[in-house]
């Protein structure tokens, strides 16, 4: 660090200075020579002649000494620790970004919530967890028995792939069973017309929670259905296997060969009568409002000739929102599903089906969910 210094002022003895008037004059010339003087960290001391009045030319020496504290102290720039006192003294606190974090964790889990580096735990969504791996080893059963028969049966049975859309259904059921999860669904009447109508359809959702996937399979019902998600999802333990069992489209952002197999793909299960269902934001929201769409959803409704089924998922994240490994609180009473009227392709442009369905998809969401304009 830099040596302390100190101006020691050399004047004659016919200069009757008071001690006063010393310092105030050694401090002045402190601050002009700061800005003139330029000294090494290593420079014990440094001399400097400066013109002065022709009675009275001092010499001034920088040296060290118990006077630099003194003189420093009256010119010291305030310090990151200074800031932090004051703040201290003005009954201010700055929390750090895990501080943050925790207290608010805390606001909406109670007081017994707590974060790890997966995600945000209380009580109750332990006990989620705990519900969900217990129905997800029965779950991981029957879908390592149905993928060991379709490859005994080289595949001729079960062609369509029911079977895991099956088992997998039932185990979301379960666990919002058990858990009071299930959503409220508003106009559910549309799907169950629309289902009798024996028409395929793409089902598009917005995403901004983990919640959202069991909720719009519950949404569509008992009926078979693919997931077109992106391909890490094949990582997560058990739902990963239960994507590639059923023979879900997925879809690698990193390979454009892979996206066209992936249009194919789904154009071919519209035509086959499987539905289709997916997020076309292609991710989470963290901000909670609606991200700009991605037109491979579309592209793929638009091509087969299939209308387009928008809904609104309403308040997902407030039950679980992307810092949180499970729910922090049951669903029942706060989310809620908003399904629109079909949207039919024929007839328009893949650009002008994307719009229209965004604009139904925000249509029956929160203000707090809603894209700023």
């Amino acid at each position: 660090s830099y040596t302390t210094i100190i101006a020691i002022v050399e004047i004659n003895k016919s200069d009757r200075l008071s001690q006063r008037t010393m310092k105030v004059s050694t401090l002045a010339l402190l601050c002009a020579l700061s800005k003139t003087a330029a000294f090494r960290p290593s420079s014990p001391s440094v001399y400097v002649k400066t013109p002065l009045a022709a009675a009275s030319r001092p010499s001034i020496k920088f040296a060290t000494s118990h006077w630099s504290l003194r003189l420093s102290s009256a010119v010291a720039v305030p310090s990151p620790s200074d800031d932090s006192e004051n703040s201290l003294a003005s009954g201010e606190v700055t929390l750090t970004k895990q501080q943050k974090r925790l207290k608010q964790i805390r606001k909406e889990g109670g007081i017994f919530a707590f974060n790890t580096k997966y995600g945000a735990l209380n009580p109750f969504s332990i006990y989620y967890g705990l519900t969900s791996i217990a129905l997800g080893l029965v779950w991981f059963v029957g879908l390592t028995a149905s993928q060991l028969l379709y490859k005994v049966t080289g595949d001729r049975l079960d062609k369509k792939r029911r079977i895991p859309v099956f088992l997998s259904h039932v185990w979301g059921t379960l666990l919002m069973l058990f858990t009071a999860c299930f959503p409220k669904i508003e106009n559910g009447e549309i799907i169950k017309d629309f289902h009798n109508s024996r028409r395929t359809a793409m089902f598009v959702a917005n995403h901004n929670s983990w919640m959202d996937i069991p909720f719009l399979g519950h949404t569509i019902g008992w009926k078979n259905y693919k997931f077109v998600a992106k391909k890490e999802l094949e990582k997560v333990p058990i739902l990963g296997k239960a994507i590639k069992v059923a023979n879900n489209v997925l879809v690698d952002r990193s390979d454009r060969r892979s996206q066209l197999l992936t249009l194919k793909q789904g154009i071919k299960w519209l035509e086959n009568g499987v539905n289709l269902c997916t997020f076309p934001e292609g991710t989470r929201s963290r901000s909670n409002r609606l991200m700009p769409f991605k037109n491979g959803a579309f592209k793929m409704a638009h091509k087969a000739g299939a209308p387009v089924i928008p809904m609104s998922i309403c308040s997902a994240a407030d039950i679980m929102p992307s810092y949180w490994m499970f729910p922090f609180r049951p669903a029942y009473g706060v989310c809620k599903v908003v399904v629109h009227e079909p949207i039919e392709s024929t007839g328009k442009t893949e650009e002008e089906l994307a719009q229209a369905v965004r604009e139904a998809i925000i249509s029956g969401l929160p203000d707090d969910q809603k894209p700023l304009p």
